[in-house]
């Protein structure tokens, strides 16, 4: 009785991308089911069951879910969401970048959101025959709410499958060369685009609890290392940029400064050309092309600025691209 097994030459290394993931619909229904999903998480929201699953189908979902889906709607793409339609070109350029790389073994990529559809299963069974399997959360930065929270995702997917594909988990890249270079040359070509550089560059990233610092979460320290990297390319003193964070949530204090804050402070004390750049996003979403692209240019503008840009994330841009192949390469033999 002979034993059917798959040759090395046919073995694939698959890449796995996470993401956090996204609504259906622009809808409140379709709101409500995301965000409870995404809320519910313990890694999202530190607090007893007990306490927060009251509050959160009580009060939060039916406030939350219609105002979010407002802002979904102004947003919407005819493929769909931003986040989804922008991470699922990524993975393809991605794996049309490994195919077209002669001195690659065979790679194939997906895409999997942490939260919604695609999930991470979905994308674990167009995976199923590859190993190893290599990894990558799209959250540069360190993070228990996001990386830590991947990894449950990922484990929870995989914990009813009879074969286990050999796991490469990367952790992040928050200070790889490539990547800092790729967020520097986006940059500078929106500068170049543009007529040159603005009076200030603002640096922003989402938000996490102070707790969470103060319980040993590195997000802060990797942030500010990504900012330093990035004002050393592209050769700015300290009174040409700063860092802050966005996208608060709940009454608990977030780490400062807030961006909606600093972007009224930068222009109250004169700066008329404001640009905001947001590093810890792979791809363009709610947090960048609504509240940082509409809210905080209003902001501004209101507080006395002149002319307010957002620089758009990576998204699929070739050297996004090359700066991650570059990165999984070093997992895939």
């Amino acid at each position: 009785m002979s034993i059917l097994r798959s040759s090395p030459s046919q073995q694939r290394t698959g890449v796995l991308l996470v993401n956090l993931g996204t609504p259906a619909q622009p809808t409140p229904f379709a709101l409500r089911r995301y965000l409870r999903e995404f809320l519910s998480d313990r890694r999202v929201v530190e607090l007893p069951p007990g306490l927060w699953r009251p509050l959160l189908e009580g009060f939060i979902l039916p406030l939350r879910a219609p105002r979010s889906a407002a802002l979904y709607r102004s947003i919407w793409m005819p493929e769909g969401s931003p986040l989804r339609v922008y991470t699922e070109q990524l993975g393809r350029a991605l794996g049309a970048y490994f195919d077209s790389r002669g001195n690659f073994p065979a790679v194939k990529v997906d895409v999997g959101m942490r939260y919604g559809h695609p999930s991470i299963a979905y994308a674990l069974d167009r995976l199923e025959d590859c190993s190893p399997l290599v990894v990558l959360p799209l959250y540069p930065q360190y993070s228990v709410a996001t990386t830590a929270s991947s990894f449950d995702g990922l484990a929870r997917a995989l914990e009813r499958r009879r074969h286990i594909p050999e796991l490469i988990f990367v952790r992040g890249y928050h200070a790889e060369a490539e990547y800092v270079a790729a967020v520097a040359d986006r940059i500078r070509r929106d500068w170049s685009e543009r007529g040159g550089m603005p009076d200030h560059l603002l640096i922003s990233f989402h938000g996490l609890p102070r707790r969470s610092v103060a319980d040993g979460d590195p997000y802060y320290a990797q942030c500010l290392e990504t900012s330093e990297w990035l004002a050393t390319q592209l050769a700015l003193h300290a009174g040409q940029w700063s860092l802050s964070f966005q996208s608060r949530f709940g009454p608990t204090p977030w780490l400062p400064p807030y961006t909606i804050d600093r972007v009224r402070e930068l222009a109250r004390a004169g700066v008329r050309r404001l640009d905001v750049v947001c590093p810890g996003f792979a791809c363009d979403c709610l947090e960048t092309l609504e509240e940082i692209a509409v809210r905080n240019a209003q902001a501004f503008v209101e507080a006395g600025g002149h002319a307010f840009h957002y620089i758009p994330a990576l998204n699929a841009d070739a050297g996004h691209v090359q700066a991650l192949a570059r990165i999984l390469a070093r997992h895939i033999t």
